[in-house]
C-alpha cells in the first residue's frame, strides 16, 4: 500500500505564471552566538545583498546595525568582524527564522515552502531566555514554524527594513528598546 501523499498547503504553491521568478535558496552562513548570549533576534531570512555578502543586514538601507549600535551604545560596526564583537559583547545571538526556501529576489512576501531553522540549536548552546521577530512576517514565520518546537514565545520588533518608512531611525530605537526592554545608561 502506497503512503498518502501530503497535500501540499496552499500557500506554498508557487503559480504558474511567476514559476520562472522563483529561486530555491538555502541559507549559507552560520547563527552568530556563543554561550553567553541571552537574546536571540530574528530576520526572515537573508536579502540577496546579504547573500552576497554572507552576512546579516548587508543592504545599506537597512537599519539594524544602526539601532543595534544605538541601544547598546557602541559605534556603529562595518566589518563582518565588528558586526559579530559588538554582538558577542552585548550578550545578542543574530539568525534567521528560515534556512531555505523558494523565494523572489528578497522580497519576504515572495516566500514560499520554508524549511525552518534549528533554532533549538542554537539555544542549547546559549542563555537565551528572550526571542525577538525582525519584523511582522518574521514574527509570523516563527510562530507557524518553530515557537512550538523552540517552546518560547517571540516578540515582535518593528522592521529594521527600509520598506518600513513609516518608522524614522529615532522612533524605531525607541520602539525596539522599549520592547527589549534597555536602559540608555546600560546598553542591552
Amino acid at each position: 500500500m502506497k503512503p498518502k501523499r501530503k497535500k501540499p498547503d496552499p500557500a506554498d504553491v508557487i503559480p504558474e505564471e511567476d514559476k520562472l521568478r522563483y529561486q530555491h535558496v538555502k541559507h549559507t552562513f552560520e547563527p552568530v552566538y556563543d554561550q553567553n548570549s541571552e537574546l536571540l533576534i530574528l530576520g526572515t531570512f537573508p536579502s540577496v545583498k546579504s547573500r552576497e555578502q554572507n552576512f546579516y543586514y548587508g543592504h545599506p538601507q537597512n537599519r539594524f546595525w544602526k539601532v543595534l549600535a544605538r541601544l547598546t551604545e557602541e559605534k556603529l560596526p562595518e566589518t563582518i568582524e565588528e558586526k559579530k564583537a559588538m554582538l558577542l559583547k552585548h550578550h545578542i545571538a543574530v539568525w534567521d527564522v528560515i534556512a531555505g526556501c523558494d523565494i523572489i529576489g528578497s522580497s519576504d512576501s515572495s516566500i514560499k515552502n520554508v524549511v525552518p531553522a534549528d533554532i533549538p540549536r542554537v539555544l542549547k548552546g546559549s542563555r537565551i531566555t528572550r526571542i525577538f521577530a525582525n519584523g511582522d512576517k518574521a514574527h509570523r514565520l516563527y510562530q507557524k514554524h518553530c515557537e512550538e518546537a523552540v517552546g518560547i514565545k517571540a516578540v515582535k520588533l518593528p522592521s529594521s527594513s527600509p520598506a518600513n518608512a513609516v518608522f524614522t531611525l529615532d522612533r524605531l530605537t525607541d520602539a525596539w528598546r522599549e520592547l527589549i526592554g534597555t536602559d540608555k545608561s546600560d546598553g542591552i
